[in-house]
Parts: structure tokens; C-alpha cells; sequence
């Protein structure tokens, strides 16, 4: 079957550590609301989910109970989904975000896949947003991998270049990680790579195994670039990511009501592209996880 045939997998990212609901009422902070997040994502097709834990005041946390207290509140509300959760993090120990990974096992977490910097700059102020260098060295990412095939997670390997994608290689040489593997192309934060259509391109191009291979890929894109970024994907053969972690406007520019309007219109796209999307079932295939216990 051709990679143009296949299912296209909705991840959904539910919740980030940026934004707050000052500027998004969507935007999750306790288990019961995500786990109602998490219902309107998988109603409109989304078969996995990102996690970033929040306290219930909003402030992002990358604590066990957080985290413990968030998946069971989403498993409870929509049985099986896969869960991924976040590791990425700046100023926080790594032992500490292993410690969740350890104590929760979800199915997948992400893994960032090369030191940057990483900021948001805004032109309309002529200032940074934000910025910062983050930290993901050979020896933490290989720290990272150690711990996840030791638990028996799946990476999800999270590439904010073209030179990250090549990150992969040697890992695979060294027989840390095994195909099929799981590779984002996450396009539109400032210091990593532009966010146009071609550059989807570019970056597939540097999977191995090419983009019509055995990896899965997904783009995630940030900022209203998003939706130009998810079709180019949705015609190349990936897959694609829609939340409000990523971006919080639909195309026609008005906010999302919930990760649900996100995800419906990442649907919608699929589908008028002829493709179908993935059910739980397919993507636990796809990606070749277990079924959830």
C-alpha cells in the first residue's frame, strides 16, 4: 500500500506550557478539563495525545502526581487513545522528568532531537517574546532513549531542523532505537527552520528511510503558519498535529473554541484530500504500540 493510501494519524496537543487562558479560554488546567478536551479531540478523530501537565492554577508542572492525575482523567473519559507525554523542559532536571515517565509509562514521549535556540520574537513589538537556549545534547538525548526502551516507550523524536532529522542516524547505528520510528517536523519556532510548505518538503526528504519509507511522520506546525504546513504534509504522505499548544486560530482566523475545532479542521483537511483518518486501532499499528492494558 503507498503512503498516499494510508490512514493519516491526529495527534492532539492538548495543552502547552506558553500560552494561557488569557489568551485562549480553551486552553486545559485541571484532569476534568482535560480530560473534556480530550473528548472533543478524539470525537473529531485525534488518536493520540500530547501532554504538557499543568497545575490547576495553569502553571505548567513536570510533576508525577500532575501527570498521573491528567492520564487517568483522559483515559477514564475516552479509553484508549495514546498517550504521549511531554520531556522537553529548560531549568528542569532530568531525572525529574524520567520520574514521571517512570511512575505514568505512557505509550510515547516526545524527545527533542538537538540543542537550539528557541524563542518567539514578536515583530509587531520589535521584541522577543520570549528566549532561550534549550539543551539537548547527544548525552541527554541518549539518557532520554536509554530510559524509554528500559520502560518500554516509544520516542517520539521531535526535529526543529533538517540537521535534527539527522540526529536520528547514529542512534540508529547504534542500535538505541529501532524502525518504525515516530519523527515530528516541528516548523515555525524562531531558531529552528522556516515554516513554508517547501520546507515540509526538505525536511521528509531527510527521514530515513525517505517520507514514503517505514518511519511514521507528522508535521506540527506553529503559529497561524499551521494549516499551510499541515496540508503540504497531508499531500506528501504524513501525518499531522493539531492543539492549542500549537496554535490557537482556525484558518479563517478566528480563535478555536476547543482543541476540538482544531482537530475537526485538521479532519476536514484530510479528507478533501482523499485520504481517511487513522483510527486508535490503526495508529497503535501504524506507530507498532500494544494495545493499552
Amino acid at each position: 500500500m503507498s503512503r498516499f493510501e494510508d490512514p493519516v494519524i491526529i495527534s492532539n496537543s492538548i495543552s502547552g506550557v506558553i500560552a494561557n487562558r488569557d489568551q485562549c479560554p480553551a486552553i486545559p488546567y485541571t484532569p476534568p478539563e482535560y480530560a473534556a478536551e480530550a473528548r472533543r479531540s478524539v470525537d473529531e478523530g485525534a488518536s493520540q495525545i500530547h501532554i504538557h501537565a499543568r497545575k490547576p492554577d495553569g502553571t505548567p508542572s513536570w510533576d508525577t502526581e500532575d501527570f498521573q492525575a491528567i492520564t487517568e482523567a483522559i483515559r477514564s473519559e475516552v479509553g484508549d487513545v495514546i498517550i504521549n507525554f511531554s520531556t522537553g523542559a529548560i531549568g528542569v532536571p532530568i531525572e525529574q522528568r524520567i520520574d514521571y515517565l517512570r511512575a505514568c509509562r505512557p505509550d510515547v514521549a516526545a524527545l527533542n532531537m538537538s540543542s537550539m535556540n528557541y524563542a518567539k520574537y514578536s515583530r509587531r513589538r520589535k521584541e522577543f517574546v520570549f528566549k532561550a537556549v534549550f539543551e539537548n545534547s547527544f548525552d541527554t538525548i541518549i539518557e532520554f532513549i536509554t530510559a524509554m526502551n528500559e520502560l518500554g516507550i516509544q520516542p517520539e523524536h521531535e526535529c526543529f531542523d533538517a540537521g535534527h532529522v539527522a540526529n536520528v542516524d547514529p542512534l540508529i547505528d547504534m542500535g538505541l532505537l529501532k524502525e518504525p520510528l515516530q519523527i515530528s517536523l516541528v516548523m515555525g519556532v524562531t531558531g529552528g527552520i522556516r515554516p513554508t510548505p517547501r520546507n515540509v518538503g526538505v525536511m521528509a526528504d531527510q527521514i530515513p528511510g525517505g517520507p514514503e519509507g517505514p518511519n511514521n511522520w507528522q508535521v506540527i506546525g506553529i503559529s497561524r503558519d499551521q494549516w499551510k504546513l499541515l496540508a503540504a504534509a497531508i499531500a506528501l504522505g504524513g501525518n499531522v498535529r493539531a492543539g492549542v499548544e500549537d496554535n490557537l486560530y482556525l484558518p479563517d482566523g478566528s480563535m478555536a473554541r476547543s482543541n476540538g475545532d482544531l482537530v475537526g479542521k485538521a479532519r476536514q483537511m484530510v479528507e478533501d484530500s482523499g485520504r481517511r483518518v487513522a483510527t486508535v486501532a490503526e495508529a497503535r499499528e501504524l506507530l507498532g504500540l500494544t494495545k493499552a492494558a
